[in-house]
């Protein structure tokens, strides 16, 4: 009787399982469809043309990157499992050009250190290292934090470590000895961007340290000795400081060089939220310190920013790929921390900006950058129109979609004797939503309002404010650039003296670019557009 009793449950409990199976695998169809659906709309509307996205989940900020052999390498800040962030590795992506991206697999995971934060890599040629194997490449050798969660509250314990490749970056091998720099009971303790200092032969790193940045020097990447600090009480604060970057550019048109250090900062950016500023000076191989000029400056205007749009956070640039005149080759990470976790895309999250040659020049007004898109996006350049001597009286359309896709297009403009003009563009679509960004001459602000550009009810921090930059330049000539890019518009006035990213979500893609006035009639000297194209 036990044994027929037995045998009807087995029997019984297949039937269940077999009923919850098929249950589970009609969940799991509807939940696939839905995801489709889902991820179709997300495609058609807001997937970037040419921005590197990830295929799934989240990402954010940019991490080790570097050049070697024909190929820059992009890791970046990654959770594979969700599109909200959550335990980080270190995703990668690969380019030839920086501007066609193609995703590879996760380069490096969490261990028993705890969760894989931002950092950097270098192409340790010399082999400082040790870890480069004989006739072969030169090792990759990656520096991260690891950040692990105490018990019992909601710090998190974060230290140095190192890996290193010796296939080109593919994947990499954890160092025994890790962490080689232990927390010095600092709360934020993160972000190494390491260095080659040439002109003293030993390898460099700035790290964020809350309010301030350290720097560290070593011989091998291995063991690392604490040199100096910048920032208590110096720029923007208000937010922690992240994501630092330190490099020598020529000043143009000189045979002068100027140190610049890059500080990320969240909050208090200059519109909101996140933000990346900068420092011009001089390092000595043991201390950054503020050029007198610029430090006057800065604390007269607090106005050194690399973007003044709300979009662009925790920009580095690429080891092992100055150009031959000296510029730099940035990349950023497309999103704000005021609503990253939130923008209405379930797929993905998160695009990485155009990458950005960086230049130093010194005017009337003195020390600037100028940040610019790299050169490889002209050759995507496909359908052209331009047009002359506009005359702007009241709204005047420019271009529509049947001269050039609006998704994907570069944009140049020029306004000669400006004078006392102000003017707006406007991308509009048929569903009555707006884009609109220009300058304001009356103060003399550019500006991008994105309050009426789509679905905006995802946060209220996306759309309350009307972003705005002081223009610098003190040139009666107004030029400008313009990326568009889907979900994405990146201006660059005044040769990259001012810059500012910004992403918003249309209902449908907008389809007409009109310009007006805003104080009196003006000629609009020329526009020229291409369209990218990318198949």
């Amino acid at each position: 009787m036990k044994t027929l009793i037995k045998s009807n449950l087995v029997v019984m409990l297949m039937v269940v399982s077999f009923l919850i199976g098929c249950k589970g695998k009609a969940e799991k169809n509807q939940n696939v469809d839905k995801v489709d659906q889902v991820s179709y709309s997300e495609e058609e509307l807001y997937r970037p043309n040419f921005h590197f996205t990830p295929k799934k989940a989240w990402m954010n900020d940019p991490n080790g990157m570097f050049y070697y052999n024909g190929y820059y390498h992009l890791y970046f800040q990654y959770h594979p499992e969700s599109s909200v962030w959550g335990p980080m590795h270190w995703g990668h992506a690969t380019s030839t050009d920086m501007i066609t991206w193609n995703e590879q697999p996760i380069a490096i995971y969490p261990d028993e250190l705890g969760t894989i934060f931002s950092g950097s890599a270098v192409v340790d040629i010399g082999n400082t290292s040790g870890f480069g194997k004989v006739s072969k490449a030169a090792p990759i050798v990656a520096m991260y934090t690891s950040s692990k969660k105490l018990e019992g509250n909601d710090n998190w314990k974060q230290t140095q470590s190192i890996a290193y490749s010796n296939d080109e970056g593919k994947t990499f091998t954890k160092y025994d000895n890790n962490p080689v720099i232990d927390n010095p009971n600092i709360k934020d303790f993160r972000d190494p961007k390491v260095m080659w200092d040439e002109e003293r032969n030993k390898w460099v790193m700035v790290l964020a340290a809350g309010d301030k940045i350290m720097f560290y020097d070593s011989k091998d990447l291995k063991k690392w000795h604490l040199l100096s600090d910048f920032g208590q009480g110096i720029g923007g604060h208000g937010g922690v400081w992240e994501c630092p970057d330190l490099f020598k550019l020529p000043v143009l048109g000189t045979e002068e060089s100027k140190w610049v250090l890059f500080v990320s900062i969240n909050p208090r950016g200059p519109n909101g939220g996140s933000a990346t500023q900068y420092f011009v000076g001089d390092f000595d191989g043991t201390k950054f310190t503020m050029d007198k000029e610029f430090e006057t400056a800065l604390n007269k205007e607090h106005n050194y920013w690399i973007d003044f749009g709300r979009d662009n956070y925790a920009g580095v640039s690429w080891s092992n790929a100055t150009r031959k005149d000296g510029s730099k080759l940035i990349l950023g990470w497309m999103s704000n921390w005021d609503y990253a976790q939130v923008v209405p895309t379930e797929t993905w999250r998160s695009a990485m900006t155009i990458a950005r040659k960086v230049q130093l020049q010194k005017n009337d007004n003195g020390y600037r950058l100028l940040t610019n898109p790299v050169e490889e996006l002209t050759n995507y350049r496909s359908t052209k129109y331009k047009k002359e001597n506009i005359a702007v009286k009241n709204d005047t359309k420019i271009i529509d979609s049947k001269t050039i896709d609006l998704a994907s297009a570069e944009i140049q403009f020029n306004i000669s004797n400006l004078k006392e003009e102000g003017f707006t563009f406007n991308l509009t679509n048929k569903q009555g939503d707006t884009l609109s960004f220009g300058y304001n001459h009356t103060d003399k602000n550019f500006f991008i309002d994105r309050r009426k550009s789509g679905k905006r009810d995802f946060s209220e921090k996306f759309a309350n404010r009307v972003s705005v930059a002081k223009r610098t330049s003190l040139s009666s000539d107004l030029k400008g650039t313009i990326i568009l890019d889907k979900t994405s518009i990146e201006l660059f006035f005044d040769n990259g003296e001012t810059v500012m990213t910004e992403i918003f979500f249309p209902n449908s893609p907008y389809d007409k670019l009109s310009i007006e006035p805003n104080n009196q009639e003006f000629v609009l000297d020329s526009i020229e557009a291409n369209k990218l194209n990318f198949n």
